[in-house]
């Protein structure tokens, strides 16, 4: 019989995505107040803490548990959904918009700037879906490479 693997609904389901609120607010930086974007970090950040909670929570549980097991469980996660879900996302997102906006204002300076703006937050929508998988396994290659060698941190198993 093969082992039944546990589902990390920080990381398997769809809740994965409120990482990805930020994004959604950086596609609408162009349209939005600025305090819509930063809510959006808000949402983030708070599915980042909760993921955080929960892996060390799990960790605390486990027999022979040490506080450095649950302290490196807590680092660990947070370090990856800062880089994975805030901050790598989150600014390639802001650039390509950044970007499609000032081609678009070069390419086709006639057509008016919210529709441009509008143009751009498709774009930027449009691309979340492609880079959340090579954002993940970037990050975990960076992470097994460097902050879990130094914790001495076994890397993650393929899946």
């Amino acid at each position: 019989m093969s082992e039944v693997k546990e589902v990390d609904i920080y990381r398997d389901t769809p809740v994965r995505l409120l990482g990805y609120a930020n994004e959604v607010g950086e596609a609408f930086r162009a349209l939005t107040p600025l305090w819509f974007v930063r809510s959006t970090y808000g949402v983030a950040s708070a599915y980042v803490i909760a993921d955080t909670y929960d892996k060390s929570s799990k960790m605390s549980k486990q027999p022979g548990a040490t506080q450095r097991a649950i302290t490196h469980a807590a680092v660990d996660t947070l370090v990856w959904q800062a880089f994975a879900s805030v901050i790598v996302p989150g600014f390639t997102i802001n650039r390509v918009c950044a970007a499609s906006l000032v081609a678009m204002a070069r390419a086709i300076p006639k057509v008016p700037l919210t529709t441009r703006k509008w143009i751009t937050t498709v774009i930027g929508l449009g691309c979340i879906p492609f880079i959340v998988h090579p954002i993940d396994s970037g990050v975990h290659f960076v992470m097994d490479k460097s902050v879990r060698k130094y914790m001495d941190l076994a890397p993650r198993e393929e899946e």
